[in-house]
């Protein structure tokens, strides 16, 4: 079959509404700015950041500054105190990562509160916060980095945390290992099974 009939064939398919593109319409439009969102879709958004507002329990007090030089680490009670030496040394490799350098501490607040939750829901186990660090005692990394060790101890989901090894960015990031969700539990139950049956 030559081009020209198969160019005529495939018209044909199309019928006859369809126009071909002008020449130069081939590319994005950049010239036209996106609409703004209409009533409904900014009422949905201000519920929906209303009912997360209600829901994020990581408290604003006061905290304690870690020593700008010293390690932030936690373990729950029943850890064993050899997942925080992995956790320390970067043996378990980070599924995902969250940057709140440069935050202002309450979107801080807000972004972890997702994260964490977000991460639990994906079935994640090891994570990574970036949030910088800093050398004096109140600068401001090294109280976002105080606040981050207080929050995620008050995750349930939360087992362990250790400054992250140098490679993963040392005193200025943070690793969280997480509760295995009973999914994921299941899930290796089942594979236990299969290997034995």
């Amino acid at each position: 079959m030559s081009q020209h009939m198969r160019d005529d064939l495939f018209r044909e398919a199309l019928g006859e509404d369809v126009q071909p593109l002008t020449k130069g319409r081939d590319k994005a439009d950049i010239e036209h700015s996106p609409s703004a969102p209409s009533e409904a879709q900014l009422a949905r958004r201000a519920k929906a950041e209303a009912d997360e507002v209600e829901d994020n329990f990581l408290s604003d007090e006061f905290v304690d500054l870690a020593g700008p030089a010293d390690p932030i680490e936690y373990r729950r009670d029943g850890i064993q105190i050899g997942v925080l030496e992995r956790l320390r040394h970067g043996d378990y490799a980070p599924e995902a990562y969250l940057h709140v350098q440069k935050m202002p501490l309450e979107a801080c607040r807000r972004e972890l509160f997702r994260f964490i939750r977000d991460a639990r829901e994906h079935d994640l186990r090891c994570v990574l916060i970036v949030h910088g660090r800093s050398k004096e005692a109140e600068g401001r990394a090294n109280v976002v980095r105080s606040y981050i060790a207080k929050w995620l101890s008050q995750f349930d989901e939360v087992q362990a945390y250790a400054s992250a090894h140098k490679r993963h960015g040392g005193l200025g990031a943070t690793y969280a290992m997480l509760r295995k969700s009973e999914r994921a539990r299941a899930r290796n139950r089942e594979r236990q099974q299969k290997r034995r049956g």
